[in-house]
């Protein structure tokens, strides 16, 4: 074939597309209901799905900006401790380096725990992530700075010797609006006792390049600063530090893992205690973080996705099937003048395409707004997660082959089935009215199945997100703040504390203030082993422990069971326990007066008498359980807890927020040594605890909805085509005398047959999936009957009601009038 004749070919099929593609539209618009349904039910799936991974993309596929990513991995600890000290990060870079023409190089970075600044002589106090990070980090990763300069090895040398901060690009222009004068400026960081950092001022030396922002995604560091500048840096139980490792090129992770395992076994004074293998993963897009925290659930998430697109897809596939059936004489017609099976299937293809083109713009409207709200609503509003959701060449790829793929899956059937159309029997009237039927039946079940499973899941979450955040806590939250305290120095004596909380006890709409280590549910607590009663060898249970103030207990509204509260007079010793405490070491029995020691290092021999028995409350988590608690006296700790502390403050008003910013006020003027970090209701701490939970029950509550509008459209749908291509059979049946209840069981039997398959199919499909998110869900099981049941009952009323219509109208159907146009 000659080169002209392939081009007119090229041509002539252009001009045949261009025409299908405008008939086809035309087709639409002749269509104005089914085809806004089709749209609008695509294009919620389209958008779904894009903003599934544009998200997933953020967290796990975009690579981090730095030089060579392919060839960073992660290293961690196994079980539940997966963070080195750094005594055991110095021990396995020491044996990594022992050859000085080894390129392997390891990486310590720390969480980016929110500390309070100051700047200069401001007063005001700030919250920035700070990241103590190895000096070498810039420098290994091939990284630039965008003003001033990086840390080096040099800054990270010697405990508290280099007090530097390199700002993130980020934090530069939102703090600093990209002032080149922010380099050389001084910020006094801390102090905070979680991390036993001290108040100590720091230089800011450089602005790091532009896109990195850590090596988390989605937990953007605002400050680096040296890891030596750790206060617990030489403490040897702080697993404090996520390790990466630097390979070379060509240089495989297993052999270097082993060595770093053999480090840690040479270097380790007890090898029994030494751990036993390393956890390897690859760091191309980062390590650790919302990463592991939300793997299972984005992929719970993402799964979801898939089922409701595919539901759309089926459900438009069979209306476009009921459409190609219903023109099946202008097919016949087509077919009798000569037109190719290829054509006819470009025909029905090309107005698939134009739905699937409306479709994708919609979804792209969506996922535009869902992406940024799903965001939000994976961590609390005072450290919101920070997902980068760029429009990349991963994004727009990712978006075509889905409109493609989309095209494809439910135009494709259609197409093929109006393309093998006989033209003499269609031209006839067709000799089977039951065409189509099964196909679109078949659809229908994989509808149902699809659906019954979101439904399953989906029913899952919601009822672990309920049964978590309803958990009894033994506290009442409401009109409860939290005022965080910090003081520039240790101060004494406890005074200046009862002094600060008489003064906003006699603020109006405060009813009652005490204080507190920390705030209870905030994931902090302070654990202690070796309780030894009368003597006798600890029992091995691990018991925690909390400062609190006289009054604490009335204020959190705890009941006290037995015994008295604290005392302004009690001796140092004075303490108070929760009823499992109790049955822990003292097998329930009444504990007042009793007494009891601790072995462990750091309080040996101090002796405890127990002057009141509380109520178990929530201590660190919802999902902990009740813990044994002994409630210490404020009083009794003369050093660590006074530089911080929270006042505990319950309100007379509803709106307790109301009243933070005079108490703020108040706390200074009665002190001018206190500062207020923070602000929490201790219903935001609890709610806090609960967002991943909220995010899936949300997510997966919405999705089911749409799953369950988009199977009842498809229920009626095929129903209504079923009336539809029987209506002269119904016809003569009801002028044979055939009652209504007859006419609506023969004409609903084998949709109902089909969905009670797809329910079956989807209850086992269910069943498999649930071993898959188990660690997600809490206090529900699959064969839980709430959890088998609320799927059932979603579909039957879909089901009832999307067959009510097509049935109602074949039992109206006048025989007369139908035999006629016969």
């Amino acid at each position: 074939m000659s080169l002209l004749s392939r081009i007119e070919e090229f041509v002539s099929w252009i001009d045949s597309l261009r025409a299908d593609a405008v008939f086809g539209w035309r087709q639409l618009i002749k269509r104005k209901a089914t085809s806004v349904a089709a749209i609008l039910s695509l294009g919620l799936a389209i958008g779904a799905c894009t903003s599934a991974f544009s998200i997933i993309d953020a967290l796990f596929l975009r690579p981090l900006p730095i030089a060579n990513p392919e060839r960073l991995y992660g290293i961690s600890l196994p079980g539940f401790a997966r963070a080195f000290t750094y005594t055991q990060f110095r021990q396995m870079r020491a044996s990594l380096k022992e050859d000085p023409k080894d390129q392997k190089e390891l990486i310590a970075v720390s969480p980016a725990p929110s500390l309070d600044l100051t700047y200069n002589s401001e007063q005001e106090i700030e919250k920035a992530n700070i990241q103590f990070v190895s000096g070498w980090m810039f420098g290994s990763f091939g990284l630039r700075p965008a003003q001033g300069r990086l840390l080096t090895e040099s800054d990270d040398l010697k405990p508290g010797a280099s007090p530097v901060a390199v700002l993130s690009y980020d934090y530069w222009t939102r703090r600093f609006a990209r002032d080149p004068n922010v380099i050389g400026r001084t910020v006094r960081m801390g102090p905070d006792w979680r991390i036993g950092q001290s108040s100590k001022l720091f230089e800011i030396v450089g602005v790091a390049p532009e896109r990195f922002t850590g090596t988390q995604p989605g937990a953007v560091a605002d400050m680096f600063v040296p890891n030596t500048m750790h206060a617990l840096v030489e403490l040897p139980v702080a697993g404090l530090y996520q390790t990466y490792v630097l390979l070379p090129p060509g240089v495989a992770i297993e052999p270097v893992r082993d060595h770093l395992l053999a480090a840690l076994h040479s270097a380790s004074p007890d090898v029994s205690k030494a751990p036993k293998t390393l956890n390897v993963e690859s760091a191309v897009a980062g390590a650790f973080g919302l990463r592991t925290d939300y793997r299972q659930a984005i992929a719970a998430l993402g799964a979801l996705v898939g089922l409701v697109l595919l539901i759309a897809c089926a459900n438009v596939a069979n209306l476009m099937t009921a459409q190609a059936t219903a023109r099946g004489r202008e097919m016949a017609l087509r077919v009798s003048i000569g037109a190719g099976r290829s054509r006819l299937v470009q025909l029905v293809l090309a107005e698939s395409a134009i739905l699937a083109l409306f479709a994708a713009a919609v979804g792209g409207l969506f996922a535009r707004w869902s992406g940024p709200f799903v965001v939000g609503r994976i961590n609390p509003p005072d450290n919101p997660a920070r997902l980068f959701l760029t429009l990349d060449w991963r994004l727009i790829t990712f978006a075509l082959a889905l409109t493609l793929g989309v095209t494809i899956l439910f135009g494709l059937a259609p197409a093929l089935r109006a393309s093998a159309v006989k033209p003499a029997s269609a031209l006839k009237g067709g000799d089977d009215p039951h065409a189509g039927g099964r196909w679109m039946h078949a659809l229908i079940a994989t509808q149902v199945a699809f659906c019954f499973l979101v439904l399953f899941v989906a029913g899952l979450f919601v009822t672990t997100y309920g049964r978590l955040s309803n958990q009894p806590t033994g506290i009442s939250a409401a009109r409860v703040l939290n005022l965080n305290i910090i003081t520039q120095q240790p101060l004494e004596p406890v005074v200046r504390w009862d002094q600060v909380a008489e003064r906003l006890r006699n603020l109006p709409g405060v009813e009652s203030v005490a204080f507190a280590d920390w705030p209870v549910l905030d994931g902090n607590g302070y654990k202690t082993t070796g309780v030894s009663i009368n003597g006798a060898p600890p029992n091995g249970v691990t018991a925690w422990n909390m400062n609190i103030s006289p009054g604490w207990i009335g204020t959190m509204q705890i009941p006290l069971l037995a015994g008295r509260d604290f005392r302004p007079a009690d001796p140092p010793g004075a303490v108070i326990v929760n009823e499992e405490f109790a049955k822990a070491f003292f097998n329930g029995q009444n504990p007042i007066g009793k007494t009891f020691q601790l072995t462990w290092e750091a309080m040996r021999g101090q002796r405890f008498e127990i002057v009141g028995l509380v109520r178990s409350a929530r201590y660190r988590y919802l999902r902990q359980g009740m813990l044994p608690v002994a409630y210490t006296n404020f009083r009794d700790d003369k050093g660590r807890m006074l530089i911080s502390g929270t006042l505990v403050v319950r309100t007379s008003g509803a709106d307790a927020l109301s009243l933070a910013s005079i108490l703020r006020t108040e706390v200074s003027r009665a002190q001018p040594e206190f500062r207020v970090s923070s602000v929490q209701t201790q219903q935001a701490l609890i709610d806090a605890q609960t967002v991943r939970e909220r995010l899936l029950a949300l997510l997966a509550l919405f999705f089911a909805v749409v799953a369950v509008l988009l199977a009842g459209v498809g229920l009626y749908g095929v129903l209504d085509y079923s009336v539809f291509q029987r209506r002269r059979e119904i016809g003569i049946r009801i002028a044979l005398g055939a009652q209504a209840r007859d006419i609506a069981r023969r004409v609903t039997f084998d949709i109902v047959a089909w969905i009670l398959a797809g329910s079956l199919v989807g209850l086992a499909l269910g069943i498999a999936s649930a071993r898959y998110v188990e660690s997600l869900l809490y206090q529900v099981k699959a064969t839980d009957l709430n959890a088998l049941g609320a799927p059932a009952l979603a579909l039957i009323a879909t089901a009832i009601l999307a067959v009510l219509p097509p049935v109602m109208r074949a039992v109206r159907i006048d025989p007369v009038r139908v035999l006629r146009s016969e």
